[in-house]
């Protein structure tokens, strides 16, 4: 029996760009490695997917001062949206995105407006089990 390859998770609860540029960016890397890779929406990244915004370019208030400049250099240098990364993930490797069913219902967001985009939505048990052996655990 061969073995299973090494899970890699990912959280995602904040949805701001930089935020979800690092899961995709990790995520995408992981798959090109041979890594089964889930990716976990929770919260604001619920929510910011079902608002069909995933790829919008926000930043944290703190980093005001240079986001402008950051969104720009990110276009210049054509770097993928994280909707091109995840799609990308998919292409080179075993990549899943798991809406938590909690989430859905917290943010006040209709399941079908995010099944459509995750494979999968799990409750918190469900979620918990599929990840409990993995080799990497993050939480963003």
């Amino acid at each position: 029996m061969s073995q299973a390859n090494p899970k890699f998770v990912l959280f995602a609860h904040n949805a701001t760009y930089d935020k979800l540029h690092q899961v995709a960016t990790l995520g995408l890397t992981a798959a090109a490695l041979d890594k089964d890779v889930i990716v976990v929406l929770l919260f604001w990244t619920i929510k910011k997917l079902a608002a069909g915004e995933i790829d919008h370019i926000d930043f944290p208030p703190e980093y005001t001062a240079s986001a402008d400049e950051v969104a720009g250099l990110l276009k210049e240098k054509n770097v993928p949206t994280i909707s091109e990364m995840f799609h990308e993930a998919r292409q080179v490797g075993r990549f899943r995105l798991i809406a938590c069913s909690a989430g859905l219902e917290y943010m006040g967001v209709d399941r079908d407006t995010v099944a459509k985009h995750v494979d999968d939505v799990m409750g918190l048990p469900a979620i918990l089990a599929l990840t409990a052996q993995a080799e990497t655990k993050l939480f963003i």
